[in-house]
């Protein structure tokens, strides 16, 4: 095969993959949408609520603690069956959890609807530990950062969608319906999507990256130091991203901070996840090894300031000058980044962190600011730490993903720990949990990312 024809062979199957990242961060960010619906329907206290997360991101643990075993007894699933199979198995399972919100819907049991979140959740497992490894991959592991930043960019306009029309569909269009049936349509229609979604992976020529001679057995993964410190900083990031996403609402609502009913506040939660989808484009220009420096400036000049326009047209002037300020600060803190993916990650978690002090230390627009804007730096940090962690992996690199993919159990865990300070001390002071996650990220970007397994270890391990 000529090189050129490997090239368009990884354009066709990355621009295919991308419709895929776009909708699993639609359905994800919806749980921000359900847990104030369900917390209302089902008169529910604030820990109580977050079980919504507990049981969508926990299946992410489960899955891949199974996914882990079976690659330690018999050898990595994926290196088998390829990515393909893999992608299309986790849509189906996908599809099967929003399905089940119809019966969940009719009768009208909590327990049934954190069911079905749990099943979608273990079918995202799935995709999770298949594509993210396989965009990774699609090309040279210099430019692996930008292309999963820009494959990340998609799956944050799906976050960044979600609330807008989850908001609208659940809060507004089927507001009347009676018990908890506002959720059966568009959960019914979404399991259409990834079915159809699954044929057409079914259709698509996607190049086939396995090895099934040389699959390896056992806890190779596990000695590289760069990947188990990742692991907690996945823990941490998804942790603190979910806790913040899912208590916003909630938090906007408060009269100290904006007074905000839940259709108005839909809309902020849009612009923060909008917020990830603007740094995760630029991430894709910044780590990209593009050495026409005129272009890439311009391109990272122009992405921010059509972000700009945008929010000035939808959401008015004053919030588009109030957001372009941190717009301003997101752009320079990826020039002092300098295109390397350790430098950008601790300069973000730093800038989260202030964020997070400020928010805690003030109210009203200064406190709403504060925190919103924290999504524009989450947005390089999943895809930062992922190919930090498995760089240099090899053979491990499925199972190393498995175990990455294990520690979204941070987004079942933190938000719950969140809700906790919520119901004791208040929804404002229970932003101090996402501190802590920060802290660890920005340790990570120091230090943890780097690799002290020797060469001869390397040999050895393989």
């Amino acid at each position: 095969m000529s090189v050129k024809t490997t090239q368009r062979s990884y354009t066709a199957a990355f621009i295919s993959l991308t419709f895929l990242f776009f909708m699993w961060g639609f359905m994800t960010v919806l749980n921000d949408i359900l847990i104030p619906y369900m917390k209302q329907v089902f008169d529910l206290n604030y820990t109580k609520s977050m079980l919504v997360q507990f049981s969508f991101f926990g299946a992410y643990f489960v899955g891949s603690v199974i996914y882990f075993i079976v690659s330690v007894l018999y050898g990595d699933p994926i290196n088998r069956m390829g990515y393909k199979k893999g992608i299309m198995a986790g849509l189906i399972i996908s599809a099967t959890g929003a399905l089940l919100f119809y019966p969940a819907a009719e009768f009208h049991v909590y327990i049934f609807f954190l069911s079905a979140l749990f099943v979608m959740g273990l079918g995202f497992t799935l995709l999770q530990i298949a594509a993210n490894p396989y965009v990774a991959i699609l090309g040279s592991e210099k430019s692996a950062s930008s292309r999963l930043n820009l494959a990340q960019g998609f799956n944050s306009l799906g976050t960044t969608i979600g609330p807008v029309i989850g908001g609208f569909l659940i809060f507004k269009y089927f507001a009347n319906s009676p018990g908890s049936d506002a959720v059966k349509i568009p959960y019914l229609f979404f399991a259409f999507i990834f079915l159809l979604m699954a044929g057409l992976i079914k259709a698509t020529r996607l190049p086939r990256f396995t090895n099934p001679g040389e699959t390896k057995t056992g806890f190779g993964a596990l000695k590289y130091r760069q990947l188990v410190f990742g692991m907690i900083a996945i823990f941490m990031y998804v942790g603190g991203e979910v806790s913040i996403g899912s208590m916003m609402i909630n938090y906007l609502g408060l009269d100290e901070i904006g007074g905000l009913s839940h259709i108005e506040a839909s809309k902020f939660v849009a612009i923060y996840w909008g917020g990830q989808m603007i740094g995760r484009f630029l991430g894709a220009v910044s780590l990209s090894r593009t050495k026409n420096t005129t272009l890439k400036t311009a391109g990272m000049i122009l992405i921010p300031l059509a972000a700009f326009v945008v929010i000035g047209m939808t959401n008015g002037f004053v919030t588009a000058l109030v957001y372009g300020f941190f717009l301003l600060i997101n752009l320079a803190a990826f020039f002092l980044g300098k295109s390397l993916p350790q430098r950008t990650l601790y300069l973000f978690a730093f800038i989260n962190i202030v964020l997070l002090a400020t928010a805690l230390l003030n109210k009203g627009p200064v406190a709403l600011w504060s925190v919103i804007a924290i999504g524009l730096f989450n947005s390089i940090m999943w895809s930062n730490i992922f190919t930090l962690a498995i760089a240099g992996l090899g053979k491990f690199t499925s199972q190393g993903s498995s175990l990455l993919v294990m520690m979204i159990l941070g987004g079942a865990v933190l938000p719950v720990f969140q809700g906790m300070v919520a119901d004791a001390y208040g929804v404002h002071l229970s932003f101090i949990i996402p501190v802590f996650s920060y802290l660890y990220i920005a340790f990570y970007g120091l230090n943890g990312y780097k690799p002290k397994l020797t060469a001869e270890d390397a040999v050895k391990a393989l």
